[in-house]
């Protein structure tokens, strides 16, 4: 029997600060949600010009009203998961070892600010999201479609992916209600109010908080709050895939790992033979195998065949490229060994985002006045995501029946992930980028 467990968590918090604070008297901090509907942060004036959204459509609506027809859907789709390529080559150039992020989680972020952003702040967001070819129109639909891919994957079972919103705000900021209705028909996102001017107090309340909806899995997300915040907005997702063919423990041996052509480790290396499918790619001279999880979910692995040719690959990470050597994968019975890891990485991309034309909304020339007044000169201070990943044994047994029978005294071929490697996971289905990383040390955290 073979098992796997496979946990990933993603945070973006996106600090919303004044250009001044206003002069206000400390009190006790309000701490539970109930006390929303007395809040004072609803602003229920929308100025002229606000832009429009759709109404969400009913289950009975036919394919031909649907505003994203499946085929502009997928090329949306492919368009989303290549920003996450060209991300995380940003990141790679800054970072030499482990890598792990969540394009999925990070699109659904930059997404929800589209909601606040206005003019040159909105347009720059489009672009380096890769979504500067939409019309007006299309680009009103993003939240729709979004909530609709979050649902889709969400209430599939044996995906087990658990996505949530929630937003930090202070007690007196106002939110218009446009925003504040649409975030919540969207994104689901639940608005809690905190006082960031008691920066203490009010770190200990949102640690807690964060602590408490991720189940145990991040319990100190913060270590220092701004005291002039007025919001900070937290996207995660929870995501427990267990391998369709899973992992024996009895077979999982500690082997060596080649850091580079001088340097090895030590590392649970896990074992199964099993039919797996897989490519090699000439030209790139690197082996692909595709790990399957219950629920139309993969974990795609990129194994480049000369050691210390990791970092080559990444150049030419596209959609296009890895729809190519799926389409060219064969399934075979294979013997497979792949370590177990674990990754826990946090990144401040805003550096990131600005070299990808995404500027404006980091500026004190911000329009963000679909989330609040014209008047209250709010930008964007800190983006910031974390992302951790553990993979073993631990799963869910491999179905019976599926095994074919292998011809007498044949050899199957190996497949050793005993050196640095890429890896991708996503849900098939929507061909959703979920997360995307590289493990060049697996015995590090």
């Amino acid at each position: 029997m073979k098992i796997a467990f496979c946990l990933i968590l993603f945070f973006l918090e996106v600090w919303m600060v004044l250009g001044t604070a206003a002069d206000w008297e400390p009190g006790k901090m309000e701490t539970h949600p109930e006390v929303l509907k007395n809040h004072t942060f609803l602003r229920h004036n929308q100025t002229e010009g606000d832009i429009q959204h759709p109404q969400r459509k009913d289950a009975t609506t036919s394919s031909e009203e649907e505003p994203w027809p499946a085929l502009d859907r997928w090329k949306l789709l492919e368009k989303n998961a290549n920003f996450g390529f060209n991300l995380f080559r940003k990141i790679a150039m800054k970072h030499d070892g482990n890598i792990v992020f969540s394009p999925f989680c990070l699109s659904f972020a930059m997404t929800t600010l589209l909601l606040a952003a206005r003019g040159q702040t909105r347009s720059q967001i489009l672009e380096g999201l890769n979504l500067q070819d939409l019309s007006i129109s299309e680009t009103t639909f993003l939240p729709s479609l979004f909530k609709e891919l979050k649902d889709q994957i969400s209430q599939n079972q044996e995906l087990a992916l658990l996505k949530g919103s929630f937003a930090f705000i202070h007690k007196d900021f106002d939110v218009k209600e446009t925003f504040f209705n649409l975030s919540k028909q969207y994104f689901d996102m639940e608005y809690v109010p905190v006082n960031f001017h008691n920066a203490t107090q009010a770190k200990s309340f949102m640690n807690h908080y964060v602590d408490k909806e991720t189940k145990g899995k991040i319990p100190k997300l913060f270590d220092q709050i701004n005291s002039e915040a007025e919001l900070i907005l937290v996207d995660y997702i929870l995501f427990s895939g267990k391998w369709l063919s899973a992992f024996d423990p009895l077979l999982t041996e500690v082997e060596t790992f080649h850091l580079d052509k001088y340097r090895t480790t030590k590392v649970p290396m896990m074992y199964r033979s099993d039919k797996f499918a897989s490519t090699f790619d000439r030209n790139l001279r690197c082996q692909v195998l595709k790990l399957p999880y219950r629920g139309n979910a993969s974990m795609v692995v990129v194994l480049m065949d000369k050691m210390g040719d990791h970092l080559a690959i990444e150049d030419y990470l596209t959609v296009e490229l890895v729809d190519k050597w799926i389409r060219n994968m064969k399934t075979r019975k294979t013997d497979v060994f792949f370590p177990k890891f674990k990754l826990d990485q946090k990144y401040e991309v805003q550096e990131i985002l600005k070299q990808m034309g995404i500027r404006a909304i980091f500026s004190p020339w911000a329009d963000l006045s679909e989330l609040s007044g014209p008047a209250r000169n709010l930008k964007v201070s800190k983006i910031l995501q974390r992302t951790v990943i553990e993979v073993n044994e631990r799963g869910t047994e491999a179905a019976a029946g599926t095994m074919s029978e292998i011809v007498a005294y044949s050899m199957p071929p190996v497949i050793k992930v005993d050196h640095p490697f890429h890896f991708m996971i996503y849900e098939e289905t929507s061909k959703s980028l979920l997360f995307l990383g590289r493990v060049v040390n697996p015995s590090l955290l």
